[in-house]
C-alpha cells in the first residue's frame, strides 16, 4: 500500500487488485491480462513506468502472476495462450522495478521463484508441443513456447545475477536435453543469450552443471547432421572457448575427439568461419604456439612424404606377395560373410520353429479344454463356467479398485494443492482489508470442510462396497459348499431358511411348482425334448429367481 507522504497509487492498479481479490480462482488469470494494457500506457524506462511497476508489486499482483504460472491452464479459461501472456507480463513487471521496501526478499526469493515458474511453464508447453498431432495445435504451442523463452531472456537480461540461477535450474537442463529439433534450437538460443549477458556465469555454476551443458553441446554435434543444430552448438562452444582459457583446456581434455569431429563432419556446412576459429582456439593453448605449430606441421609433412615414398617402393617390391595376401583376405572375408548368412538363416529358422511350437502348444491347450468340457457332466458345466466367470470378475474388480483408488488419490492431491495455493495467496495478500481477509478465510474453511466431507463419504462408500463384496463372496462360498439333498439335515436347512414369512411362502410355492412339473407324464413334455435334463418351465424358473435368498436374507 502507498504510505503517507508518497504519491497515490495508480487507480487502475488499485481497482484491478480489488477485483482480483474478490474474484474466483479460475477467473484470476484473465483479469491479470489487464496489466498488459496498464504497462503499455507508459513509456518504457520513464518515471511513470517505474511507478506503475512499483504499484503492481506493492499490491501483490506480480506475485499473483507468478503463482498462476504453476496452474494447469488446460482446465482454466483462456488456456495456455493466457499463461504465455502472463509470463511476458511477469518479466516486464520485474525488469526496471526498483524495490525500496525489503529488497532482499525481491532479489533472493521472488526473482528465483519467478525463473523457476517460467521454466516449469516452458516444460509443460514443450511436452504438449511434442505430443500434439494437428499442425495448427503444434504451431500454437510452439509460438507460446517462444513467448515464454523470450520472457525468460528478458528477465535475466534485466537482472544479470539470474543467469546462474537459470543454468543451475533442473527445468532448464531438462528443456535443453530434448530430441525435438525445434524446441532444442530455441533452448540453445536461450543458452547463447545467457552467455552473452553474463559470460562469467560458467565459472559461477557448479562443476556438474557445467559438464552437463558441455556434454549436451558436444552430443548435439556428434548425433545429428542438421546444419542449424551444428551451427548453434559450434557458436556456443566458440563463445565458451573465447571467454576463458581454462574452459578451452577443459574442452580439449574432456572431449579428445572434438577437433576431429568438427573438422570431418561439419566442414563446408555454411558456418566455416566460426568452425575454423573454434578449431584454432582448441589447437592453440599458448600465445606463441601458432608459429611453432606451423613449423611442426611443415616438418611433419616432409617426414610423412619421405615415409610414404619409402613405403611405396617397398610395396612395389612385394607386389606378388601382396596379391596372394589380398586373395587370401578376400576368401577369408567371403567365408566369414557366408558363415554370417548361415547363422542368420539358422536364427530365423529357430525363431520360426519357436513360433510354431507356441502355436502348437496353444492349440493343444484349447483341445484339452474342449475335451475337459466334453468329459464334465452337463449339470456341472454351468458350475465350471460360473467359477471361471467368478475368477474373471474378481480380477476385473481388483483392477478396477486399484484404478479407482489411484484416481481418487490424484483428485485428493489436486484438491490439496488447490487448498495450499489458496492459503499461499491469502498470506501473500497482506494489503487487503480485514473484511476481505475474513471472507477469504471463510471460503477456505468451506472448501476444506467440503473436501473433508467428500473424503469421508468416499471412504464410507469404499467400506460399504468392500463389506458388500465380502458378504457376497461368503454367501457364494456357502452355497457352493452346501450338502446334497440326501445329506441335508434340519440344522443345515436353518442356514438357508428365510426369516420373512412372505419370502418363505413364495419359495415353498416355487418348490411345489417344480415338483409338479417333474411329476408330469411324458406326453405333457413333448414340446420340451430339446430342453436340458435339469431345465424347468419358465414360470417355475421365474418363481425360483424372484424368490432367491442367501444365508437367511431375502432379495427382491
Amino acid at each position: 500500500m502507498a504510505g503517507a507522504g508518497m504519491a497515490p497509487a495508480d487507480p487502475r492498479v488499485l481497482a484491478l487488485a480489488v477485483q482480483v481479490t474478490e474474484s474466483r480462482e479460475q477467473d484470476i488469470p484473465l483479469l491479470l491480462l489487464e496489466l498488459k494494457e496498464i504497462l503499455n500506457s507508459a513509456f518504457l524506462g520513464c518515471e511513470e513506468s517505474r511507478k506503475i511497476k512499483q504499484d503492481i508489486y506493492s499490491y501483490d499482483l506480480t506475485r499473483y502472476c507468478m503463482l498462476v504460472l504453476r496452474q494447469d491452464h488446460s482446465r482454466l479459461r483462456g488456456g495456455w495462450a493466457t499463461a504465455a501472456q502472463l509470463a511476458e507480463i511477469l518479466s516486464h513487471c520485474c525488469v526496471g522495478l526498483e524495490v525500496k521496501e525489503d529488497p532482499e526478499e525481491f532479489y533472493t526469493k521472488f526473482l528465483p521463484s519467478a525463473i523457476d515458474n517460467l521454466l516449469f511453464l516452458g516444460r509443460r508447453l514443450q511436452a504438449r508441443f511434442i505430443r500434439a498431432i494437428k499442425d495448427k495445435e503444434k504451431q500454437d504451442f510452439l509460438r507460446w513456447f517462444r513467448l515464454v523463452t523470450d520472457a525468460i531472456c528478458w528477465l535475466f537480461g534485466g537482472h544479470i545475477q539470474l543467469a546462474a540461477c537459470v543454468l543451475q535450474n533442473d527445468h532448464f537442463l531438462q528443456l535443453l536435453v530434448t530430441d525435438d529439433v525445434e524446441t532444442a534450437i530455441i533452448m540453445m538460443s536461450v543458452l547463447h543469450s545467457v552467455l552473452k549477458v553474463n559470460g562469467s556465469v560458467l565459472l559461477q555454476v557448479d562443476e556438474k552443471t557445467l559438464h552437463s551443458v558441455l556434454d549436451e553441446l558436444v552430443y548435439r554435434l556428434s548425433s545429428t547432421t542438421n546444419p542449424v543444430i551444428g551451427s548453434a552448438a559450434t557458436k556456443l562452444l566458440l563463445l565458451v572457448a573465447k571467454f576463458c582459457k581454462q574452459l578451452v583446456k577443459l574442452l580439449t581434455a574432456r572431449y579428445k575427439g572434438l577437433k576431429g569431429l568438427l573438422s570431418k563432419q561439419w566442414t563446408g556446412k555454411g558456418f566455416d568461419k566460426e568452425l575454423s576459429e573454434l578449431l584454432d582456439l582448441l589447437q592453440l593453448e599458448q600465445p606463441n604456439g601458432k608459429g611453432k605449430m606451423q613449423k611442426q606441421h611443415q616438418a611433419a609433412c616432409i617426414i610423412q612424404a619421405m615415409w610414404r615414398g619409402f613405403q611405396t617402393r617397398k610395396r612395389l617390391r612385394k607386389l606378388p606377395q601382396a596379391v596372394t595376401t589380398l586373395q587370401r583376405s578376400f576368401r577369408a572375408k567371403r567365408e566369414q560373410e557366408l558363415q554370417h548368412l548361415k547363422k542368420q538363416k539358422e536364427d530365423e529358422d529357430l525363431k520360426l520353429q519357436m513360433q510354431l511350437q507356441r502355436q502348437r502348444a496353444m492349440r493343444l491347450f484349447h483341445e484339452r479344454q474342449l475335451a475337459l468340457l466334453e468329459i464334465i457332466h452337463a449339470s456341472q458345466v454351468n458350475k465350471y463356467m460360473e467359477e471361471m466367470e467368478e475368477k474373471s470378475a474378481l480380477t476385473i474388480q481388483r483392477f478396477w479398485r486399484g484404478y479407482s483408488a489411484r484416481r481418487k488419490f490424484h483428485q485428493q492431491r489436486q484438491s490439496l494443492k488447490e487448498y495450499k495455493a489458496a492459503v499461499v495467496i491469502q498470506r501473500a495478500a497482506s494489503q487487503m482489508s480485514e473484511e476481505m481477509s475474513k471472507e477469504l478465510h471463510t471460503q477456505a474453511q468451506e472448501k476444506l470442510a467440503q473436501f473433508l466431507l467428500r473424503n469421508r463419504l468416499d471412504q464410507r462408500a469404499v467400506q460399504r462396497r468392500e463389506a458388500l463384496l465380502a458378504q457376497v463372496n461368503t454367501d457364494v462360498e456357502l452355497l457352493m459348499n452346501a450338502p446334497g439333498l440326501s445329506e441335508t439335515t434340519e440344522k443345515d436347512l436353518d442356514v438357508f431358511m428365510s426369516r420373512s414369512v412372505p419370502v418363505a411362502t413364495k419359495a415353498r410355492q416355487s418348490h411345489n411348482a417344480m415338483l409338479k412339473y417333474n411329476s408330469w407324464p411324458w406326453w405333457k413334455k413333448l414340446g420340451d425334448e430339446f430342453v436340458e435334463d435339469d431345465a424347468i418351465p419358465d414360470d417355475a424358473l421365474n418363481a425360483e429367481l424372484e424368490t432367491l435368498f442367501i444365508g437367511g436374507r431375502k432379495s427382491s
